[in-house]
């Protein structure tokens, strides 16, 4: 999502005014964007294989959902929280404490933790689906000419 910082994200309501909304690269924006953050954060966890099992499965079921009702931002938001959910478990089954850099900057010794890798295979098996989901690319091309 591109940001246009005269807009009042607070106050947006991005499924009444979805010509607001503009497509960014990755994760960007995805803790701006109401209603859909409040719809999808409550189910976004990936702490052990089984909770990241069922909040991909949770969050890919409100894709599904938002697809349905030919809503493309919230396709577009739970396929932000979809890849969030690998890369920050990523992150944490990189470095320890999901801390990249130390006080001074420096990058951490990796440290491979297997519990949080597999929550990351598990979150990048729905980010592979839904980034090519047909009806998701198809979407996201006429949002992109029709808003930016």
């Amino acid at each position: 999502m591109s940001f246009d910082y005269d807009l009042d994200f607070d106050n947006i309501d991005f499924r009444k005014e979805p010509d607001k909304y503009r497509v960014g690269r990755g994760e960007q924006g995805v803790l701006m964007v109401e209603p859909y953050k409040g719809e999808i954060l409550p189910h976004w966890r990936f702490k052990t294989p089984e909770i990241a099992k069922e909040s991909s499965e949770k969050i890919y079921q409100l894709f599904e959902e938002y697809k349905e009702k030919d809503d493309f931002v919230g396709m577009d938001m739970a396929r932000k929280f979809i890849q969030m959910g690998y890369t920050r478990a990523r992150r944490y089954a990189n470095y320890k404490g999901g801390k990249k850099y130390d006080k001074e900057g420096e990058i951490n010794p990796r440290e491979i933790n297997d519990e949080k890798a597999e929550s990351a295979r598990i979150f990048e098996e729905k980010w592979k689906i839904v980034r090519n989901d047909e009806e998701y690319l198809k979407k996201k091309k006429e949002h992109q000419k029709k808003y930016g």
